[in-house]
């Protein structure tokens, strides 16, 4: 009996053995098995102890294998080329024939060459280059195969020795840049490896080690897409990347993505909108390369997906930013993500692993390193004439813009790095016919001594057009992304563009543009003033709070007579803050050197016009405790962009509260409980997004604490879909009544085709479009701000401007002339038309603050970004 029951017992393991499911399928999906290996250079499997897919590997890891390869092949070249905000390394390898290697400096320079080459010198180039080829892989963190794959790539490309090998690596430069995102990575990594389970694989897709927490791992260290920073280079891996990019310009570039697991792997080509400026050819010859990935899923049965999804109309991708810039810029999308894990059933009974993932970026890279390969000549060509301005689709001469705006440095800087050459005017000079970017129309214009001039004569022009023009040709308004990006309009600049000659005596801005720091009278008797709409003036007010200065804003413009300053203008008072005698003068200078603001010091507080400093009507203002609802149900991006501004940008410290940890405390005087914070330690609370679903985290009596909190003097700053909780309709906290877009009821509707269904919702949805607003500038919201605004919409929900409120912005009362760029229908446009976007509710001795459109979007579209600062750092006071 006992014989039989071991029996039965290693019968019912081996059982349960063979019913795990094969994370890691070597056999199926091998690395071209039959190749010519040089049996010096380890491949990944060898240095990390295990094989490809079985487990993902932590960056270090990554970076200590290409280190290896870069010393045991005399084909690597490995590069640091930045550093995250986490301190990791950014990394890029240089792959080609071991001539090519020892050649590389000069193939390099040769190659830059081909921008400004003349017919006769470009053709040489072209008979006798390299075609450069280049990839980036990882750049959202919980994509993760692709990292794991890149290592196979270059191990292949470093140790094969057969003869298309050495005849593919005379013939390219290989740019691979191993993981944007390494910070999101090993979040995401760090997080899988610590849920997995440890015995039989979580192929189930409800078990946890397939649901990521907020915020993820997709984004950077501030919760940042850097899929969407390409253009804008907000953070430094973005302008790591695409500044070591233009150090080589390739002919070609793919972007490694992953999507949800159900979905099979997506290739070139794309669907619409398309940017319309690119090539004609551009189209073509993506398809060459999505058939090259085509042919090899066909062989080893992989399925795949073409002209569906995906557009490239956005600039700032990873696929389209490159083709702007002159390649032929690709997208690949593998199903798994970050609920992939290393093994999940997809819904149609599939087992897919980790393993395969990797194994299907591994075949289109090398598929693209092939096709590249073959179509050399071809490709640099492409390049050539794509950098040549004549073959321009636009007939636009310049673009033009005021130096005095707040964020002009920020757009001349944007350019300069993507390679652009900005000019400035040494004195005045004449448009016979400028096109304002506010209006539309063509006027006789003189435009002043240091206008900044931007000509489209340069090998960028298809990137300057792509940015800078007032509106893109859309196909359909059926888009993956936004439907505007221009430059002048994010930044709210006084822009103009001409289509005609035009002549000016101008300067090329050789270095990036920074304000610089003054002190006017350092060591004036009674007050330093700051005037309110310089850039970095509420980073000027962190520091002084900091170092505890009394300040005060002022609430309405004045003048001394000489020098004219508007309301929200900073006022230090010496008499107020004679603690710091000793020290004042020293600490002014200091801000001023640290921020770039110029401070002007005043010996006396009369004032010829307005009211005069030591005025009550000037507000004190104190630093405000400041706290930044997140976790579910509220948004990660929204979230990130409002903690990116004050932490990085305005330097003033923002406590990120955990709903999951929010509690109802019967102790008196408490109210809401945050992680252990009373809602009464802080005088503001910023709820980022979140929409229809903070209704179940704001029951009725939370709702009577958060009132009641705001009564005593709280300001609750709501943005974007937090906004409609706090109307009439969605809670009994105010008054204020949200406009909803009118239920369509249509014949059409009722009888819609279910293939017809895309387009036609998606033309009544309004999908990041710039409208023009008017902005109350008398209101301590909008200090600094412009009284004409763009603001970025989405979506059709608006507030309706009503005496239970104070209206700060709203957008043009006429709908022809609301839309600036981008789509939105008729029947939008007379639904939003003179409809509030900006406003605050007085409630008892506080206050809400209402901002439905993202003020700081991507921290590029930065025009309403100071209404943000505003809320939290002047309001509390006023």
């Amino acid at each position: 009996m006992k014989r039989i029951s071991l029996t039965f017992l290693f019968s019912g393991m081996l059982l349960m053995s063979y019913a795990q499911p094969q994370v890691v399928d070597q056999e199926r999906f091998a690395f071209e098995p039959n190749l010519e290996i040089n049996p010096d250079i380890p491949p990944p499997s060898q240095f990390l102890d295990y094989p490809l897919g079985e487990s993902f590997t932590g960056y270090a890891h990554i970076v200590q294998y290409y280190k290896q390869l870069a010393a045991k092949s005399p084909r690597v070249l490995y590069n640091e080329y930045g550093a995250t905000y986490e301190g990791r390394p950014l990394v890029n390898l240089v792959i080609s024939s071991e001539e090519n290697i020892q050649n590389i400096d000069d193939l390099q320079q040769t190659h830059i060459k081909l921008l400004t080459a003349s017919e006769s010198e470009a053709q040489t180039i072209i008979d006798n280059q390299p075609v450069f080829t280049s990839f980036s892989y990882n750049i959202h963190g919980n994509e993760a195969s692709s990292s794991e794959a890149a290592m196979q790539v270059a191990y292949r490309m470093a140790a094969a020795k057969d003869a298309e090998t050495l005849d593919i690596l005379k013939n390219s430069v290989i740019i691979m840049y191993i993981c944007i995102n390494p910070d999101g990575r090993d979040r995401y990594v760090y997080w899988y490896k610590s849920m997995k389970r440890l015995g039989r694989p979580g192929v189930e897709p409800k078990d946890l080690e397939h649901f990521e927490g907020w915020p993820g791992g997709r984004t950077n260290h501030y919760w940042f897409d850097l899929n969407r920073d390409w253009i804008w280079g907000v953070h430094p891996e973005s302008r790591g990347h695409t500044g070591e990019y233009q150090n080589w310009m390739p002919q070609v570039h793919v972007d490694y993505h992953e999507q949800g697991y159900n979905s099979n792997y997506f290739t070139m080509p794309g669907t619409t909108p398309r940017n319309k400026l690119l090539p004609d050819s551009y189209e073509s010859w993506s398809k060459v390369f999505g058939d090259a990935n085509v042919a090899q899923f066909d062989k080893h049965q992989i399925n795949y997906f073409t002209r569906d999804a995906f557009d490239f109309f956005y600039p700032g991708y990873g696929s389209s930013w490159p083709s702007v810039m002159g390649a032929i810029g690709m997208l690949t999308e593998q199903g798994g993500h970050s609920a992939g894990g290393r093994i999940v059933e997809t819904n149609d009974g599939y087992h897919l692993t980790l393993r395969q993932r990797i194994f299907d970026h591994y075949t289109t890279s090398i598929a693209t390193i092939k096709a590249s390969a073959v179509n050399r000549k071809e490709l640099l060509s492409y390049s050539y004439n794509a950098w040549k301005p004549s073959n321009s689709k636009t007939s636009t001469k310049a673009y033009f813009f005021s130096d005095q705006d707040m964020y002009a440095n920020e757009v001349v800087n944007v350019l300069k790095r993507n390679g652009v050459k900005v000019y400035q005017a040494n004195s005045n000079f004449q448009i016979a016919s400028a096109k304002d970017y506010r209006t539309g129309s063509s006027v006789k214009k003189t435009f002043p001594k240091g206008t900044l001039i931007v000509p489209t004569d340069q090998p960028r022009s298809l990137f300057i057009n792509s940015i800078m023009e007032r509106n893109m040709t859309i196909e359909d308004s059926v888009m993956y992304d936004m439907a505007t990006w221009s430059a002048p309009i994010a930044y709210n600049l006084d822009a103009w563009s001409t289509n005609g000659s035009f002549s000016a005596d101008m300067t090329e801005v050789d270095d990036m543009l920074a304000s610089t720091g003054e002190v006017i009278n350092p060591n004036a008797r009674y007050a330093y003033v700051i005037d309110w709409s310089q850039r970095d003036a509420p980073k000027a007010l962190a520091k002084l709070w900091a170092k505890k200065y009394n300040v005060r804003s002022a609430e309405e413009p004045f003048s001394d007579g000489n020098m004219s300053f508007p309301a929200g203008s900073l006022i230090i008072l010496k008499g107020r803050n004679r603690e710091k005698a000793n020290n004042i003068e020293e600490d002014i200078k200091a801000i001023s050197n640290e921020t770039g603001v110029r401070i002007v010091g005043f010996n006396t507080g009369r004032m010829v016009t307005g009211m005069d400093l030591a005025n009550s009507g000037n507000r004190p203002i104190k630093q405000p405790r400041i706290a930044m609802m997140v976790d579910p149900p509220f948004s990660s991006y929204t979230g990130g962009q409002i903690y990116f501004l004050f932490d990085w940008v305005t330097e003033l410290p923002i406590e990120r509260i955990r709903t999951t940890a929010l509690e109802q405390t019967s102790l008196p005087k408490q109210g809401f409980r945050f992680g252990g914070a009373d809602l009464n330690d802080y005088d503001v609370l910023i709820l980022p997004g979140g929409g229809a679903t903070i209704k179940a985290l704001f029951g009725e009596k939370q709702q009577e604490q958060i009132k009641e909190w705001v009564q005593n003097g709280g300001t609750l700053i709501a943005t974007e879909s937090a906004t409609e909780f706090f109307t009439k309709e969605n809670s009994d906290i105010t008054e204020v009544e949200l406009k909803k877009s009118p239920k369509d009821s249509s014949e059409e509707r009722s009888y819609l085709k279910y293939a017809d269904r895309e387009d036609y919702f998606g033309k009544r949805r309004v999908p990041g479009s710039a409208m023009n607003a008017i902005i109350d500038t008398t209101h301590p919201l909008a200090f600094g701000v412009k009284s004409n605004l763009y603001s970025l919409r989405f979506g059709n929900n608006v507030l309706q401007p009503s005496d239970k409120f104070q209206t700060v912005g709203y957008y043009h009362k006429d709908p022809s002339k609301l839309l600036v760029a981008g789509y939105a229908s008729e029947e939008n446009l007379n639904h939003i038309s003179g409809q509030a976007f900006a406003g605050v509710a007085n409630l008892g001795q506080g206050k809400i603050v209402y901002l439905v459109d993202n003020t700081q979007y991507r921290m590029f579209w930065l025009g309403p970004s100071r209404m943000m600062q505003n809320a939290v750092m002047l309001l509390p006071g006023f």
